[in-house]
């Protein structure tokens, strides 16, 4: 299995973002996983996606936790 990495500057363009912007997540512990390689940052695509899919969202003020709950309540309320 090959695994595929990103660029700092290839993730960058994948969401229309400035790079720095990634280098202050990673500063702040934010942002998808990263892998320092010598001097080099690379992002395996694996965990971008990841990173992705957790940003997922089903209303702009609701934190991922949030809606966790409020599925679970939906799904406790369906089964009921």
């Amino acid at each position: 299995m090959t695994v595929k990495h990103l660029t700092q500057t290839e993730v960058a363009r994948r969401w229309c973002l400035s790079p720095r912007t990634l280098e202050r997540w990673r500063w702040l512990g934010q942002g998808p996983a990263f892998l320092k390689l010598g001097g080099r940052v690379a992002y395996r695509l694996e965990d971008v996606e990841a990173f992705e899919a957790a940003q997922t969202r089903d209303a702009t003020s609701a934190s991922p936790s949030a809606q966790a709950e409020m599925r679970a309540a939906v799904t406790h309320r369906q089964a009921a």
